[in-house]
């Protein structure tokens, strides 16, 4: 069987002891980045055969990955921190999983969405998430059609395209927007910025950007003017 296994976001005390447990018992782990797994494998004393297993390389490996799995091996999928699958490598390969009768194990674990959109103190009854934006093509479109949406949208982030994306949500969403920005969670130096686009653009501008970032932004809400019931006086 595959097990799926969330790693640590930062703090490498937020493993869980039962993915501890699986990695140690595991025949073979395949890893997103087989250097940074490495850490956190001589973190736990875990010694195992890690390959590496990335975006550039799973529709190449996979087949043979299924083979091993149906002749009896057990195998563990890490990425580089979080749950993989969620905006990391994994869904090629449960699906072929699937395909194949092979049971998929997930374990709950860290991911980084999650305690970003909590910490953001929007709504969090309805959510969508986005992840990273296209680069280039299909950017403005997906920009307009979330230009409307009700429900809180969190996106993910690289700290060097974090201040041109801001500047992009503000031209698409307003200026007013609130949002929160969530960078380097669970490590010493987490910091989650609440405030208005502009205001949450200001502080970072004026600063050096370090982290993972998570971005959180309100959705569309309706102007009082829309809220108003008509009279039924004529």
């Amino acid at each position: 069987m595959l097990y799926i296994i969330p790693t640590p976001i930062g703090n490498l005390a937020d493993m869980t002891f039962r993915a501890v447990t699986i990695l140690k018992e595991v025949d073979v782990i395949l890893a997103e980045d087989t250097r940074t797994s490495g850490v956190l494998l001589k973190h736990y004393d875990i010694q195992k055969s890690m390959f590496p297993y990335h975006q550039h390389n799973e529709h190449k490996i996979t087949e043979r990955v299924i083979q091993d799995l149906l002749a009896g091996k057990t195998m563990a999928l890490l990425t580089d921190a979080g749950t993989p699958g969620i905006s990391d490598p994994a869904f090629f390969i449960v699906r072929e999983c699937i395909k194949n009768d092979i049971k998929v194990e997930c374990l709950p674990g860290a991911t980084a969405f999650v305690p970003a959109l909590v910490n953001s103190g929007l709504p969090i009854n309805r959510f969508c998430f986005e992840g990273f934006l296209p680069l280039k093509k299909g950017r403005h479109t997906l920009l307009t059609s979330l230009s409307t949406e009700t429900r809180t949208m969190v996106f993910y982030e690289s700290p060097v395209r974090l201040l041109k994306t801001l500047l992009q949500f503000m031209e698409y969403f307003g200026n007013d927007r609130p949002c929160c920005v969530s960078r380097e969670l669970s490590k010493k130096f987490e910091e989650n910025k609440h405030g208005t686009l502009k205001e949450v653009h200001a502080h970072f501008a004026a600063k050096t950007i370090k982290g993972e970032i998570v971005i959180v932004i309100e959705g569309k809400t309706k102007e009082k003017n829309e809220l108003r019931v008509e009279s039924d006086e004529d």
